[in-house]
């Protein structure tokens, strides 16, 4: 089926999940909307996070796109369910991908969590770790500042060094966790710094590769694989600044040849 996977997220940390689907399913179109404007949805309320996410659904579901990838942890945590059950297409989130990868790497079952203000606020990930290992300890830390500045450009130097070790320093000071969890699609575009702040032996986790696993099975399970040998097309849209999403693009992708869209999307009312 050659209609496109639509992928939506807050801004452009969605793009690190994108990447990797690109990787291990090279014939699928995409369509991406980034959600500039209202960025960071981690500091909103919960109706707000679910209002906003369906105004970027309705926007893809007037593209026709045959399955959706929530690449946003913090409207994982608030949406997926509800998605799953009003759409009539595969609906596919990055948690449960990312908690799966955690368990996989840690070595002494004390994972720490980083994550926007409303992704810890759901507990979502530590939901989902104690439902597959009971017996894992988890350690969550809520890093408001990192998604402002990522979407701003600033992903690496001495000021975001400065912000990532100040922030961290609650997980250092503790020394338990062998493995972190970047909760944020955004975070793995500053994983350079989180890992020189916290250290070579801590191993970081995203779940941007274990999603685009997910996403290539579920498309074989409903049989909507792209299986033709047309040259795929990557169409970006985004409602905030056209050359900065497109900058961020080209450093994530090799010769990145997607189009990018400035949009506005329409509105809608859940209430």
């Amino acid at each position: 089926m050659e209609r496109p996977i639509g992928i939506i997220d807050s801004g452009v940390g969605g793009l690190t999940v994108t990447n990797e689907i690109i990787k291990r399913l090279p014939k699928e179109n995409i369509i991406y909307l980034g959600d500039k404007e209202r960025c960071p949805y981690g500091s909103k309320t919960e109706n707000q996070i679910k209002k906003y996410t369906w105004d970027m659904v309705n926007f893809l579901l007037k593209k026709n796109i045959k399955a959706l990838v929530i690449a946003c942890n913090t409207a994982t945590a608030y949406t997926l369910e509800d998605l799953e059950k009003e759409l009539d297409i595969p609906v596919i989130g990055v948690i449960n991908p990312g908690a799966i990868t955690a368990l996989e790497s840690t070595q002494n079952y004390n994972i720490g969590i980083l994550g926007t203000d409303g992704t810890i606020r759901s507990q979502a990930y530590t939901k989902a770790l104690h439902h597959l290992c009971p017996q894992v300890n988890v350690t969550s830390l809520a890093c408001p500042s990192f998604v402002p500045m990522i979407e701003q450009g600033i992903l690496s130097g001495p000021k975001l060094k400065d912000e990532v070790k100040q922030t961290l320093l609650p997980l250092q000071q503790q020394n338990k966790c062998d493995t972190l969890v970047l909760g944020c699609t955004h975070y793995p575009l500053i994983k350079d710094t989180i890992q020189d702040v916290m250290g070579s032996e801590i191993k970081l986790v995203s779940s941007g590769e274990a999603t685009a696993r997910v996403a290539k099975s579920v498309l074989k399970k409903y049989g909507i694989d792209n299986k033709t040998d047309k040259i795929p097309t990557y169409n970006f849209y985004t409602t905030g600044d056209l050359k900065l999403f497109t900058k961020t693009a080209q450093i994530l992708f090799q010769d990145f040849t997607g189009h990018v869209t400035s949009v506005m999307i329409d509105r809608v009312s859940l209430y």
